[in-house]
């Protein structure tokens, strides 16, 4: 895939901070548990801040996803990701599951959070990720509708693609369960994710193994973490180690909201994979 500035490849780090919303759309009872909620407030209060400084001190810039709710409920984070000159993108209201949701309560959630998100960023985010991925055949043309420009929810590439919705497209930024710190570290029973916890150094090296194998086809290398996981101490400290090697490989570490504007550009061009959406419109038997 052809890069800007003749890049050999492309990498972005997102970062989903869901803080403790987890806790709260799994359990209407979740407010009561406050050891899973402190679990979820180490990412805005401590995790967020150390993976800024590290930002700061190396000059990247790169995406977070923050539900509406996280944005009201943990307002210095993201007004120091803001500050940071951070792209902030959409991760539901409180990480509500969609495919559990009717289009309509979809959309209310979507007014929800893009109303909170606004008020920080002063601008509506352009960029969505579904909490746990799960779109739903309605979602897409709701994101078109509230003007957005990109997906950040499915697999069908390792590369971005365009959605087709009958003359609309929408660009979408793949991701992969192989490529979310969540299967190495998410160790929380609360919501019914017990994984065996990785030590730093062998929980990381699937990325930056993902990492090389994009170097290698020029393509689009894209970490999914999130600050409650991958921006504990030590963790961190093995991410921070090897970015400092990786910002000198010659990829274009960007944005996804940039990513998603190069990739319109190809797509205008006639360049970029275009696949329908819905893939089914009826119940396949």
């Amino acid at each position: 895939m052809d890069w800007p500035n003749a890049a050999p490849f492309a990498a972005a780090i997102t970062f989903d901070m869901d803080a403790d919303s987890l806790i709260h759309a799994a359990d209407p009872d979740g407010w009561k548990r406050p050891y899973a909620i402190s679990m979820g407030q180490y990412g805005p209060t401590v995790g967020v801040p150390r993976i800024l400084e590290t930002y700061r001190r190396l000059g990247l810039k790169q995406t977070f996803f923050i539900p509406g709710w996280c944005a009201k409920t943990y307002p210095q984070a993201v007004e120091a990701i803001l500050e940071g000159g951070h792209e902030i993108g959409c991760h539901g209201w409180i990480h509500e599951n969609p495919a559990a949701r009717t289009l309509v309560e979809q959309a209310e959630d979507l007014d929800r959070a893009l109303e909170a998100l606004a008020a920080f960023a002063g601008y509506r985010p352009c960029g969505y990720r579904a909490p746990v991925y799960q779109l739903t055949n309605d979602t897409p043309a709701l994101l078109l509708d509230h003007g957005f420009a990109y997906d950040s929810s499915m697999m069908a590439d390792d590369e971005p693609y365009a959605l087709d919705l009958g003359g609309r497209t929408l660009i979408e930024i793949p991701t992969h369960w192989g490529i979310d710190d969540w299967p190495p570290f998410a160790h929380y029973a609360e919501i019914g994710y017990m994984m065996p916890v990785r030590g730093p150094s062998e929980g990381l090296a699937p990325f930056f193994e993902e990492f090389e194998a994009a170097k290698r086809d020029g393509g689009l290398w894209h970490a999914v973490w999130h600050p409650f996981l991958t921006g504990r101490r030590a963790r961190w400290q093995v991410v921070e180690r090897w970015l400092e090697g990786a910002l000198n490989s010659g990829a274009w570490f960007a944005t996804l909201g940039e990513i998603a504007d190069h990739a319109e550009g190809l797509r205008s061009r006639g360049r970029l994979r275009t696949m329908p959406f819905p893939t089914y419109s009826e119940r396949q038997r």
